[in-house]
C-alpha cells in the first residue's frame, strides 16, 4: 500500500473514530423531552455530522428573562419564538416574505412586541414579556405590536415529519412535554462569529451542563406514533422519459396536498435504490424554461431510472398554491432569491419511501447538501449522483 493511500484510510479511520465519540454525548429524545417539561435549556443539531449547527433550545413558556440573557449572552444567534401555523394566524402575523420560493425555508413573520408591560423592548426582561404574551391563549392580536425584538417564526403543520428544522422541532418537544406548543430557539455561534460546530457543541453544552438531541432522533421518536401520508391510487403510467413507471399517488393528511411517485422495478429491500426527490416547478418541469441554472432534471431523472430499470422519482407539490408571477418575479429579480425547497423539507418524501420499502438510495441531485434528518426514517443515503441536465430538451 502506498504512502497517500495508507494516509487516506487513516484519515477516513480517524474521522469515523472521532464522529463515534461524538455521537455518545447525544441524549435520547426522551430525555430531551423531560428537560423541555422541567424548564431546563438544551440544544438540537440538525444532523447527526460534525458539520451541522446547534440551537439552544426551551419551550416558550419557560423563557424566563434569565433564559432570554443566557441566550443572547451565550448563544449569540438570533433569538426566535417557534409558533404554530394556528396560532400565528390568531395573532394576525404576515410572513416577512412571501414569495412563494421562500414558503419551504424558515418562516420568519414580521416582528414582534408585547402592546404593555415593555419599555425599550430589547432588554431580557421585555423580550421574555413579549414571548409571554405572544403564547397567551388568552391574548389576541390587539395585545401584540409590531415592529418589534422577537422575531417569530411559524412551524409547518406536522411538524419534523413535514420539515426537519429548529422550528418544527421546538414545537414538536413543547408539545411531546405537554406544554404550550411553542418553543424560544437560538443559534449557537462560536467566539469568532461562526456557527458552531458539532465539537463546540459538546464543549458548550458540557460547560453549562445542557443536554444535546438530534433532529433525526425526534423524527425516529414521533415515526413510532405519527404518519402524515396516505396512499390514495396506483396505475401503471408509460412515459417517453424511462418508459414504464409504477404511478402511485398519495395524499397529506394535514393539507390534502397530493403527491406522485414513479416506481420502477422491485424497490422494497435492502439493495441500494436510485432515487430522486424533485420538487415540481412549474417553469422547468412544464415549460421547459432554462434561464434556471440549477434544480430542474425531471426528465433526465426518469430517463436515468428507466435505463437503471429501477428507482422510484418522488414528485413533490408545495402545501400552498404556486403564484407564476412570483417565480417570474424572482427570475427577473424583482423578488428576492431563495430556495424553492430546501432539503429539510423532504420529510414528505421520505415517508414515501419508507411506504414502497425504500431503505438504502442512491440520491440523484446536483445539490452536494445532506438531506437533514433523513436517518429518522430508517433510510441511508449510500451515495449521491449528479443529474445531467439536456440543454436541448425539457429540463
Amino acid at each position: 500500500m502506498n504512502d497517500m493511500a495508507r494516509v487516506s484510510l487513516d484519515t477516513i479511520a480517524e474521522d469515523l473514530r472521532r464522529k463515534d465519540e461524538d455521537l455518545q454525548f447525544l441524549s435520547p429524545i426522551d430525555e430531551i423531552i423531560e428537560d423541555a417539561r422541567n424548564g431546563r435549556m438544551f440544544i438540537l443539531v440538525d444532523d447527526e455530522d460534525r458539520e451541522n449547527e446547534g440551537d439552544l433550545v426551551i419551550p416558550a413558556q419557560m423563557a424566563t428573562p434569565e433564559v432570554i440573557n443566557f441566550m443572547a449572552k451565550f448563544g449569540r444567534g438570533l433569538i426566535c419564538l417557534s409558533l404554530t401555523t394556528e396560532r400565528v394566524e390568531q395573532l394576525d402575523l404576515p410572513l416577512m416574505q412571501s414569495d412563494v420560493r421562500q414558503r419551504q425555508s424558515t418562516a420568519f413573520t414580521v416582528s414582534i412586541e408585547a402592546r404593555e408591560g415593555v419599555t425599550t423592548g430589547i432588554s431580557a426582561p421585555d423580550r421574555a414579556r413579549t414571548v409571554a404574551a405572544a403564547i397567551d391563549p388568552k391574548n389576541g392580536k390587539d395585545d401584540i405590536v409590531t415592529p418589534g425584538h422577537v422575531f417569530p417564526l411559524r412551524a409547518r403543520d406536522g411538524g419534523v415529519l413535514v420539515r426537519a428544522g429548529h422550528t418544527e422541532a421546538a414545537v414538536d418537544i413543547a408539545r411531546l412535554a405537554g406544554l404550550n406548543p411553542s418553543g424560544v430557539i437560538c443559534e449557537i455561534m462560536d467566539e469568532d462569529g461562526g456557527m458552531a460546530r458539532l465539537p463546540e457543541l459538546i464543549q458548550f453544552a458540557q460547560y453549562h451542563s445542557m443536554k444535546i438531541g438530534a433532529i433525526a432522533d425526534l423524527i425516529a421518536y414521533r415515526r413510532r406514533f405519527d404518519r402524515t401520508i396516505e396512499r390514495i391510487v396506483e396505475t401503471e403510467l408509460e412515459s417517453r422519459f424511462g418508459g414504464e413507471f409504477r404511478m402511485v399517488v398519495f395524499s397529506s393528511t394535514l393539507e390534502g396536498t397530493e403527491h406522485v411517485a414513479l416506481v420502477k422495478g422491485d424497490v422494497a429491500g435492502d439493495e441500494p435504490v436510485m432515487v430522486r426527490m424533485h420538487a415540481i416547478n412549474i417553469l422547468e418541469d412544464l415549460l421547459g424554461d432554462h434561464h434556471r441554472q440549477r434544480g430542474g432534471g425531471l426528465q433526465q431523472a426518469m430517463e436515468m431510472v428507466g435505463a437503471a430499470e429501477r428507482g422510484v422519482v418522488v414528485l413533490i407539490r408545495e402545501s400552498q398554491a404556486t403564484n407564476l408571477s412570483d417565480r417570474i418575479q424572482a427570475e427577473l429579480g424583482f423578488k428576492a432569491e431563495g430556495s424553492m425547497s430546501t432539503l429539510k423539507d423532504y420529510g414528505v418524501g421520505a415517508q414515501i419511501l419508507l411506504d414502497l420499502g425504500v431503505q438504502n438510495l442512491i440520491l440523484l441531485s446536483n445539490s452536494p447538501k445532506r438531506v437533514v434528518g433523513i436517518e429518522g426514517y430508517g433510510l441511508n443515503i449510500i451515495e449521491t449522483r449528479p443529474v445531467v441536465r439536456d440543454t436541448t430538451q425539457g429540463a
